[in-house]
């Protein structure tokens, strides 16, 4: 079968070949599956193993184009997407069939390239996805794919840079010989997801071990060509490019891509002059875009390289961090080791926010240090904690705690939100995973939940570093004070203190509790935690009635009211004296656990400035 290739016989040698010559990779798989009636609700990756005839077709139809590698239809065959279709037992069997439908085409003229392209979630701490899980399916997946008859390793389509770091240094260490190929997507202004450009996450990927480094897919070949000249310059190893079939566009209930076969043609000229040494296609692109690309490259003389000695400084661009110290007052008084108090305050259900105001100013005045404003507690509709806290802030000049959830911004928009609420003077922070919509008044509402409260912590961590998600540098980082939230009653307690380890590896600098009601569960937990060695602010909350002691037991998670301060509230016979009982109670409380503490913070029921301020008049004073 002449393919109008320049050499006869498949080289021996992968990367020898990258040397001298342009390598030409196959089109998309999807497409050609969807073109032959597989409609896409189906897992196309199992093909392999139901349809190998079809799948045999699609290859045959690229390597009579004349492409150098045959990519396997293993895209989607990671343990984790083939578990939504219940094949995860089947995965190595996909994988191994996968590469041997390749093998069969391309017999000893052409490379197969086992095809890997990302899990459905996060890694952690963005996620929970665990480097552990995550390294042991892929480890699996390249295994199957050699065993089966893949030359190389194509790892597709990832957006997540240190997701497909961790992924290269498993491989490269299990198989060492076999060539790794590491390609990144991007979007139009050519970052990926998290904000990498092309320069830091083409060094990361080098750094961790990848043979070639590239883009695919997002992108139609005019816009990934500027990126992929961006990669040559910095990159030691040789750059692929694998572009869409420009961008499709919805016609009767399909995507349909309008770029033609010829402009890809042209295409690949300008992306050897770049100094590309692998190009491909990707989703949109047929065997008629390959035998274009094919004609393009006869005439072609690939770019020599200019050898780099050394890549570029990694992320070592001096940035002035801020100490815990200097980032708040509140920060500071914790730092001195002294005891801080700070005070609740719900933002209010309408859009009126005099009374939270007027009140942030009386508790000023009598001596506490931070207003704490939660964000939509009990998932209930109110006014958001970012408006609320730069209100108060501007208005009283006092600190506050501003509240950050999981459940109503994207990962993007949290990031935005950060760097917002720090230009205009937020520097404390509690970040809390949230309350799920289902428990409150609208629980039909979507929940985001892009990463956990770890994840975020690390986020605002990675802020305070002067980064941003994709490890580029900023032109000055953010001095967040971070808090994290901790439950002492915690029903699984192993869980809780694992999930504090975490956050406070992922730069937590203080602990804020749920409401505290049995000292002894509390001390309990302090002793446990020891070890975190983070500053604690416990909650108190006054209870000042044998209903409110019950909605708190049913009602708020992370609430347990035990049965002897049930029974004290029992016994008043009147409301005063209920109410005067529950802020004994809390003022006991407080007593007890103030010496393992470095401060205190109280909840303030029916939003009566009072209570608080007796719970705190002790400590004030």
């Amino acid at each position: 079968m002449d393919k109008g290739h320049e050499t006869s016989q498949k080289p021996r040698n992968f990367l020898a070949c990258l040397r001298d010559h342009v390598l030409l990779f196959d089109g998309a798989m999807g497409t050609m599956i969807y073109e032959r009636g597989v409609y896409v609700n189906q897992c196309y990756d199992a093909l392999n193993i139901q349809k190998p005839d079809l799948i045999l077709g699609i290859h045959r139809d690229y390597a009579d184009a004349g492409a150098d590698a045959l990519t396997t239809n293993t895209f989607g065959a990671n343990r984790f997407l083939l578990k939504k279709y219940g094949y995860e037992e089947r995965t190595v069997e996909i994988n191994r069939k996968g590469a041997e439908l390749a093998r069969q085409i391309a017999g000893e003229e052409l490379f197969v390239a086992g095809s890997m392209g990302p899990p459905p979630d996060r890694m952690e701490p963005l996620g929970k996805l665990t480097v552990r899980e995550l390294r042991e399916a892929y480890h699996e997946q390249a295994e199957a794919l050699i065993h089966g008859g893949a030359d190389i390793l194509i790892l597709e389509t990832f957006s997540d840079l240190g997701m497909i770091c961790e992924i290269i240094r498993e491989i490269k260490s299990a198989f060492p010989k076999v060539p790794l190929i590491g390609q990144m997507t991007v979007d139009k202004e050519g970052r990926t997801s998290l904000g990498s450009t092309p320069e830091i996450f083409a060094s990361e990927i080098v750094r961790a071990g990848a043979d070639v480094v590239g883009v695919n897919c997002s992108l139609g070949p005019s816009t990934m060509l500027e990126v992929a000249e961006r990669i040559f310059r910095i990159s030691p190893i040789p750059v692929s490019a694998m572009p869409n079939a420009g961008l499709p566009q919805r016609v009767d209930g399909r995507n349909i891509y309008f770029s033609s076969p010829e402009y890809f043609s042209e295409y690949t000229r300008r992306f050897v002059q770049v100094g590309v040494r692998i190009v491909g296609g990707c989703c949109g692109t047929t065997p008629d875009f390959i035998r274009s690309m094919r004609n393009a490259l006869r005439s072609i003389q690939p770019r020599k390289r200019i050898e780099i000695t050394s890549l570029p400084p990694q992320h070592d661009e001096d940035v002035d961090l801020i100490p815990t110290s200097k980032k708040s007052r509140l920060a500071e008084k914790i730092s001195r080791g002294e005891f801080v108090t700070t005070v609740e305050i719900v933002p209010p259900q309408g859009p009126d926010p005099r009374k939270a105001v007027e009140q942030s100013r009386i508790l000023f005045e009598s001596g506490v240090d931070a207003i704490n404003i939660p964000d939509g507690p009990r998932a209930l509709s109110r006014m958001a904690s970012s408006y609320l806290s730069l209100i108060i802030q501007q208005e009283t000049g006092g600190e506050v705690i501003q509240h950050f959830t999981c459940r109503d911004r994207n990962l993007l928009g949290m990031v935005g939100d950060f760097l917002g609420a720090y230009a205009a003077g937020i520097r404390n922070i509690l970040i809390i995973t949230g309350d799920p919509p289902k428990m409150g008044t609208f629980p039909d509402a979507s929940a985001v939940f892009d990463v956990d409260s770890i994840g975020l912590t690390r986020v605002a961590s990675i802020l305070n570093h002067g980064r941003d998600l994709g490890g580029n540098v900023l032109k000055k980082a953010t001095g967040f004070f971070i808090g994290v939230g901790a439950n002492p009653g915690a029903i699984n307690p192993e869980e809780e203190i694992r999930r504090l380890e975490e956050k406070r590896d992922s730069g937590a600098e203080y602990i804020m509790t749920q409401p505290v009601f049995d000292p002894e569960i509390f001390l309990t937990f302090m002793d446990r935690i020891r070890h975190i060695n983070l500053p604690v602010i416990a909650g108190i909350w006054p209870l000042v009635s044998v209903r409110n002691a019950e909605f708190m037991n049913n009602e708020v998670p992370g609430a347990n009211v035990p049965d002897w301060v049930m029974e004290r509230l029992k016994r008043s016979r009147t409301r005063d004296e209920a109410r005067e009982t529950g802020l004994a109670i809390a003022r006991e409380t407080l007593r007890i656990l103030k010496p393992y503490l470095q401060g205190a913070q109280i909840s303030m029921p029916f939003g009566n400035v009072k209570y608080p301020l007796e719970v705190l008049k002790e400590v004030l004073s």
